[in-house]
């Protein structure tokens, strides 16, 4: 038998259900933080905008390319024998050159911990960027020079000095969440 209290409680479903979609959607959009990747025509100054960010496990980091060529690389042996500056769990990405005004790459981090990258091409020039996801740790929070003692780390090539000082502070990402050159 329908009852008054029946109808209302259907009625308070139905329009609970229609929020649903909403908030879901709100919060995938949450999951995708953007970086961008710009350079002046002379290649003079380039950069990552923000070059420090602060994202939750399960978050995507989306590369997005204003201007000039650029790529985005972990700092992994697996590119370039480059020294480990992400978690030793996480996976290792290079996005080859993106070329195109408008063209991105997306990776998902999902292991906690500070993600160090660089451009390929102007790494050299200083053109890195920083990610803390969830709690700091990793290879990422020690010093630049910290595997230089390890017989199993010979190869690896070290951080440029110019982009060793280009790097926001750890704790400076976790405080502000945002870093803007």
């Amino acid at each position: 038998m329908i009852t008054r209290r029946s109808c209302l409680k259907a009625g308070a479903l139905g329009v609970a259900g229609l929020f649903v979609p909403l908030t879901t959607f709100r919060s995938l959009a949450a999951q995708v933080v953007e970086v961008r990747m710009w350079g002046s025509h002379d290649g003079a100054k380039v950069g990552f905008d923000p070059i420090g960010l602060y994202v939750e496990p399960g978050q995507t980091v989306r590369w997005i390319l204003d201007s000039n060529v650029h790529t985005t690389t972990a700092y992994h042996p697996k590119n370039g024998k480059h020294s480990l500056r992400i978690p030793e769990a996480a996976t290792s990405w290079d996005s080859d050159y993106l070329v195109n005004p408008g063209e991105h790459f997306d990776v998902t981090l999902t292991v906690e911990g500070v993600y160090d990258y660089y451009c390929t091409p102007h790494e050299q020039g200083g053109m890195v960027g920083r990610i803390v996801c969830g709690h700091p740790g990793g290879p990422g929070t020690l010093p630049f020079d910290y595997f230089t003692k390890d017989p199993a780390a010979k190869e690896w090539l070290p951080v440029p000095v110019l982009a060793a000082h280009a790097f926001p502070k750890v704790e400076d990402i976790v405080t502000k969440k945002i870093i803007r050159l």
